[in-house]
């Protein structure tokens, strides 16, 4: 990593990431960068490049990655250093509506021809009978964890594209809905918000109530593989949000 830096004089591990094993603010002589990594050995390895070839698609909404350097046995990726807070989605936030604009802007992005991304269809097939309500060409991010949601003075960065898909343009704000019920809003205000994603307004009420149930099924799956406190929460918020359809 020295050879694509000036020199070191610090670093600050990241906390809150689930997919990377090296997080870190790193302070050099000249900048400061973020840089993930994984392995090369790692089952997930995969998420290093994916990031890579998403990053130029999602200018202004997330960190611009810098470089990317494979050796020594890992796979690193520096970003731009988005220095910011993470995103607090309790009722009353005033990040709610910096978050719903970031939504808005998304959900009018077109996946990329040239990146290789799984589909909705594809990923939610095992959990719904009618995956083909989930198609679409939308780019999307798919992993609404408020510390992937940074509130700078720049305005919302959105970090960690590694399960970027494929979809139709409201997903993204229907798995957000999720997180805002988990947070303490009411199944009524989270649709409220969500509404503010011109996307999820106009979506199909049929499809969106497909995807409620496909969620509360995804998250029981992974609830079965090894609960933590935090996925039985969405567990829970998956719930109540499919019941309030």
């Amino acid at each position: 990593m020295t050879e694509r830096t000036s020199p070191v004089l610090k670093y600050e591990t990241a906390g809150g990431g689930l997919n990377s094993e090296i997080a870190a603010h790193i302070y050099t002589v000249t900048t400061t960068l973020f840089v993930k990594g994984l392995r090369t050995g790692h089952p997930r390895i995969w998420t290093q490049a994916r990031e890579a070839a998403i990053n130029p698609h999602v200018a202004g909404i997330a960190p611009a990655l810098l470089w990317r350097a494979e050796g020594h046995g890992w796979d690193l990726l520096a970003f731009e250093d988005a220095d910011g807070r993470h995103a607090d989605y309790t009722p009353g936030s005033p990040d709610l509506s910096l978050v719903a604009d970031t939504l808005s802007r998304l959900s009018q992005l077109t996946a990329p021809a040239g990146v290789t991304v799984r589909t909705m269809p594809d990923r939610m097939r095992e959990h719904t009978s009618a995956p083909d309500l989930f198609d679409g060409d939308a780019l999307l991010h798919t992993d609404w964890f408020p510390t992937n949601v940074l509130i700078t003075a720049d305005g919302v960065r959105v970090v960690d594209w590694a399960w970027a898909s494929r979809g139709a343009a409201w997903i993204d704000a229907a798995l957000w809905a999720v997180w805002l019920v988990r947070s303490g809003h009411s199944p009524e205000q989270a649709h409220q918000w969500a509404a503010r994603i011109p996307a999820y307004a106009t979506a199909r009420p049929a499809a969106v109530d497909a995807f409620a149930d496909a969620t509360v099924s995804l998250w029981e799956q992974i609830t079965d593989h090894g609960a933590e406190p935090w996925t039985l929460d969405m567990l829970a918020a998956a719930r109540t949000w499919e019941a309030s359809r």
